[in-house]
């Protein structure tokens, strides 16, 4: 397959090093486009009032992987990268290894999906991959599994297009519990902002939130993804770019009848 790769740990995170080099060794024709620097948090920013930069990496990839590295956003790398820089478009996009997980409502911050989730947009079929921790960096049970996965794909494509949000537990590879599909979970914070005095006396403040863990969910449904990882199973879950609440279609048009509501 020829494979886009993008991440938002910025170009020198061991993540993304590793993820290109093992898929480039099992024959894939890789190609990483990402940030210089991490750009963690930026959910689907583009950068339009400055000009994007883009340099070619030497000596940190496999030999085989063509990188460069973007002044831009994650979705900035992607886009740059299809519009711009590959002669061919990719079979697939891939996103990561992102150092932490991307789990629940997370991922409508992340840079991670969202760079993934820009390879949908142009209707080519793209993951998202996460360490679901901060301060474990083995990330070859994560990158074993995403060569894996593409193998599998490569039989038997995916049926509908879809972005697979894959979040791998950090552990080793044995105590991995297995591979659940799950739905998105719901993660939500307790925001704490720490207020701090810097050293010319001003008053500044640090987003310090604190993750408040879902309740359980009713037996019989899919698992979310925050289970699945509290389980110790690798997470693969179906997203899509259209956030219409189709339910929502009826209901509103019960208390808002176009053919009677007036706005005057």
């Amino acid at each position: 397959m020829r494979l886009l790769i993008s991440n938002d740990d910025g170009v020198f995170s061991p993540g993304i090093r590793c993820l290109a080099d093992t898929l480039a060794i099992a024959g894939h024709e890789v190609v990483v486009v990402c940030p210089d620097r991490e750009r963690s948090a930026t959910g689907h920013s583009l950068t339009v009032f400055d000009p994007i930069r883009a340099e070619v990496v030497s000596h940190r990839f496999h030999s085989n992987v063509q990188a460069w590295a973007c002044s831009g956003t994650p979705s900035d790398c992607v886009k740059l990268a299809l519009g711009a820089l590959l002669e061919q478009p990719p079979d697939f996009v891939v996103s990561g290894i992102n150092q932490g997980s991307n789990l629940g409502t997370d991922i409508l911050y992340s840079g991670t999906v969202s760079a993934a989730m820009e390879g949908i947009i142009e209707g080519i079929p793209s993951m998202a991959i996460s360490l679901t921790s901060f301060t474990v960096h083995e990330f070859q049970p994560a990158a074993d599994f995403v060569a894996r996965l593409l193998a599998h794909l490569g039989q038997k494509p995916l049926s509908e297009m879809m972005l697979l949000n894959v979040n791998v537990p950090a552990l080793a590879a044995e105590d991995i519990a297995g591979v659940a599909i799950t739905r998105q979970g719901l993660r939500r914070y307790h925001d704490l902002f720490q207020k701090r005095i810097d050293p010319r006396g001003k008053t500044y403040y640090w987003l310090a939130g604190e993750v408040v863990e879902e309740l359980p969910q009713e037996s019989g449904l899919v698992p979310t993804d925050v289970e699945a990882i509290a389980q110790n199973l690798i997470s693969v879950t179906p997203l899509a770019y259209n956030l219409t609440y189709a339910p929502g279609l009826t209901s509103l048009s019960h208390c808002l009848d176009p053919q009677t509501f007036s706005i005057s």
